[in-house]
């Protein structure tokens, strides 16, 4: 599986994600900012400043500066968190053509904070986007539907995140029991700790 996973460039499945995430991006109104998400301790603003600044650090990563925690750090909604979002995702999708897939990426938020393959640390970026889209559209009562291929590919990437290094303040919480009858969309949830 792993090595399945580096030899895909994930740039162009990374940018459909971002057309599932910021569909549902676009429907939060600003009196929804302060709602709950499935995310343990985070708001709907929380997690969207927590996307920012991820794309903000991929996009540092990226360009070869990743190792600043700064940089994962100082995400920042504004005034529209919308155009915020859209900005982040502008940010991040350039730097990641400008990239090269045998380059290394530095992010001091997984593990130990080593070098990942760029195809690698591209698919958690990826993944990411695909699960907090179901986060927000949760939080606010809008349908989650991302395409069978995001779901494949995501199922592919969620089965190689460690068991270890999960719960409160970990990337994902412990994964959640799921039933062999249960839909790519559930099983992908299920294996990053929701309960759909």
């Amino acid at each position: 599986m792993l090595s399945e996973l580096l030899n895909t460039d994930f740039r162009p499945l990374d940018r459909k994600a971002f057309d599932l995430y910021l569909a549902a991006v676009e429907q939060v109104r600003p009196a929804q900012l302060t709602l709950p998400t499935p995310c343990a301790d985070w708001t709907l603003h929380g997690l969207l400043r927590h996307q920012v600044s991820q794309d903000e650090g991929f996009a540092a990563a990226a360009r070869g500066d990743g190792a600043r925690l700064a940089h994962w750090r100082n995400g920042d909604l504004g005034t529209d968190h919308v155009a915020a979002a859209k900005a982040s995702a502008g940010l991040v999708t350039t730097a990641f053509a400008e990239a090269s897939l045998d380059q290394e990426f530095l992010l001091p938020e997984v593990r130990d904070g080593g070098g990942f393959p760029a195809a690698l640390a591209i698919s958690f970026h990826f993944v990411d986007l695909v699960v907090h889209a179901w986060d927000v559209a949760t939080a606010i009562g809008a349908p989650w539907e991302p395409s069978e291929e995001l779901l494949t590919a995501s199922l592919k990437v969620a089965a190689i995140v460690p068991a270890d290094g999960r719960g409160p303040g970990a990337s994902f919480d412990t994964a959640v029991a799921s039933s062999p009858g249960d839909t790519p969309g559930r099983r992908l949830l299920a294996l990053l700790g929701r309960t759909p």
